[in-house]
């Protein structure tokens, strides 16, 4: 069991990269499932599948790397956890954070769903800030 299911799917998704491996696998929820489409939509992997496994279904992300074959580099560079079970972050519509001045993103969770940073000025909400990804 696990007290932060997000926070074990950004150690997995990183500890993947770090290796170099094609994919990952992660134990399926609503949560986990949008933080990947996320990360699918804004273009940080390849794609994102459900599993109908036994006993737990499980998400497969395809992960992304750019360059030639020897010197390839992951296009994820960091994933950081910002609001954790023990210290939960909030902001309000107008303290939503740039990430590198807008080079990366953050995922929030709003009352209209999970959605990236961008996506909540646009909608003019604020909510729980998830990770910061870039």
């Amino acid at each position: 069991m696990h007290s932060d299911p997000i926070a074990d799917l950004l150690t997995r998704v990183r500890n993947a990269l770090m290796v170099k491996h094609a994919s990952v696998a992660v134990p399926h929820s609503k949560i986990n499932l949008a933080v990947a489409q996320i990360l699918k939509n804004e273009g940080y992997v390849e794609d994102v599948t459900v599993t109908d496994d036994k006993p737990v279904p499980m998400i497969v992300i395809k992960l992304k790397y750019w360059g030639k074959r020897r010197e390839q580099r992951p296009v994820i560079s960091n994933l950081k956890r910002i609001s954790k079970p023990g210290r939960r972050v909030y902001v309000a519509k107008s303290g939503i954070p740039w990430v590198l001045s807008g080079m990366g993103i953050c995922i929030l969770t709003t009352p209209k769903g999970v959605m990236t940073g961008q996506q909540a000025r646009r909608e003019n909400v604020g909510g729980e800030v998830l990770c910061y990804i870039w």
